[in-house]
């Protein structure tokens, strides 16, 4: 649908937050921004490795009319999907907040905070498809959040507290929690969301106690199950500061620009012992039955560092940890099947499924699927079920032993793009959002993409976000089934018969 965007010179009202007095502006009638609020000070100097410290207080009215700073210094790679903007400068710890009721605390609106992706080295806040104006036009406030990236965020130094990426995040849930009533939301009815590194994240705060009481409902979009050991994070931290030249203390950091790690922390961002991807059914079986059931080898990601994350997620959920928040889940139907080298036939991979033990019924499911976007794209397609489809199968089977499959949700995108003829990594989050009139998403999705399909995803994460349920079956209800979203919406009974069949080798 047609938005009317107003000038920057259409202010808002100026709301008070626990630092002081800003001043946004009106997007339209019925969505006002307040951008770039920082809520911890700068990362810089003795701060860039240290924990997030809150942001002191200021005087008068700060405008709030434009992004602030982004912890993204240079983009994920020469072409992306999502337009995700670079902003210099150093308080890059912000918030944008979208609202439909600004100064009303007593409109007591949900709230959805979202956390980006960009497999946390990249990505930014201050994409136009995070804007909050289709969710406040429903009555839904937004909430958009950057944390460190990178080595920055996420690497071993010795001296320096893990997971800094985490405990921003978790720095601006607190923010929210203490001045979004300002804004018109609820800090009781708060949901978090994000795509790829950002349901990564939330996976992560669902599994920690820091998070504990900070929302009530995640949407996890084509999230990883990441666990970094300790020994990992270290491995690869020493080899950076090695390849830099430095000491792998904060001392010998302090001494090091950013632009030297940025120039060299992609280059050292694998773990060693985590097995890449596979190409081939009998390397995915392989890994499976060693035990790597949907794992990352990046080593800038969240990590099992006995404070945020006191233990793996998978044992986290089954444990108990995050039972009480109801958990919305999908993937994207092909993700990262892009063309890769392999020397795997359909017919092959179907005969190395069927002799480990997968039923017919899931195994035709994959072939469908190869047939769908071509046999030349298997080996994508594959390390698609690794990467994404796994993990999913993981966390259900956790949250099952964990006693709350009945407050667990799954999804299934499957709409095709009229661009690449499947269904890839973030195709989703235009529908999710609502803002398929972005110029971009002509370059992504084609033209005219469905509005009547976005109408559909977009309400079922309203109804989410409102209400922290769905009127749809859950695990409970049916283990391996989905709400499908292809052309429409229809519930799939056996989406997930595949990765959960698979999964089970592992046991």
């Amino acid at each position: 649908m047609a938005h009317i965007h107003y000038d920057v010179h259409d202010r808002a009202p100026v709301v008070r937050t626990t630092s002081g007095l800003v001043e946004g502006r009106w997007q339209n009638a019925c969505s006002a921004a307040y951008l770039g609020i920082p809520f911890a000070k700068a990362p810089v100097g003795a701060l860039r490795l240290a924990a997030p410290e809150p942001y002191p207080a200021w005087e008068g009215i700060r405008q709030a009319v434009d992004y602030g700073p982004t912890p993204q210094r240079r983009p994920f790679g020469p072409a992306v999907t999502i337009p995700e903007p670079s902003i210099p400068g150093d308080e890059t710890l912000n918030v944008n907040v979208f609202t439909p009721a600004p100064r009303n605390p007593t409109a007591k609106l949900p709230v959805f905070v979202w956390i980006h992706g960009g497999g946390y080295f990249a990505g930014s806040p201050s994409s136009p498809w995070y804007n909050g104006r289709s969710f406040n036009r429903d009555g839904v406030v937004t909430v958009s959040v950057s944390y460190r990236l990178g080595f920055q965020g996420f690497g071993w130094v010795e001296g320096a507290p893990l997971n800094r990426g985490l405990l921003d995040q978790i720095a601006a849930l607190r923010w929210v929690r203490d001045n979004i009533a300002e804004f018109g939301g609820d800090p009781n009815k708060v949901t978090i969301g994000g795509q790829s590194a950002g349901g990564g994240s939330v996976l992560a705060l669902l599994g920690s106690p820091k998070a504990a009481g900070l929302f009530r409902g995640v949407i996890c979009e084509s999230g990883c199950l990441n666990g970094v050991t300790p020994a990992q994070a270290e491995t690869v931290g020493r080899a950076l500061a090695k390849e830099i030249g430095v000491e792998p203390t904060l001392a010998g950091w302090e001494s090091v620009p950013e632009k030297a790690i940025l120039d060299h922390e992609r280059a050292v961002n694998e773990i060693a012992d985590i097995p890449p991807a596979p190409t081939t059914a009998a390397e995915l079986v392989g890994q499976v039955k060693q035990g790597f059931v949907g794992d990352s080898n990046l080593a800038y990601a969240p990590t099992i560092d006995g404070a945020v994350l006191p233990e793996p997620l998978d044992c986290a959920y089954a444990h108990g940890t995050g039972a009480n928040v109801a958990l919305l889940m999908g993937t994207v139907r092909n993700e990262f099947s892009y063309p890769v080298p392999t020397t795997e036939t359909l017919d092959h991979a179907e005969n190395t499924f069927r002799a480990a033990g997968l039923t017919e019924d899931a195994i035709a499911r994959f072939a469908n699927e190869v047939h769908r976007i071509g046999e030349p794209l298997i080996a994508g397609q594959l390390m698609t079920t690794s990467m994404f489809h796994l993990g999913l199968a993981r966390t259900v089977s956790a949250r099952e032993a964990g006693g709350s499959a009945n407050r667990t949700w799954l999804y299934d995108f499957a709409q095709t793009s009229a661009v690449s003829n499947a269904s890839m990594h973030c195709d989703e989050i235009p529908y999710a959002f609502d803002v398929l009139d972005d110029p971009k998403v002509l370059t992504v999705l084609g033209a005219e993409p469905s509005q009547s399909l976005a109408d559909r995803i977009h309400g079922r994460w309203m109804e989410f976000i409102s209400t922290g349920a769905l009127t749809a079956p859950t695990v409970t209800d049916e283990p391996m089934g989905a709400i499908q979203f292809l052309g429409t919406e229809r519930y799939d009974a056996g989406a997930y018969r595949f990765a959960r069949e698979l999964a089970a080798l592992a046991h």
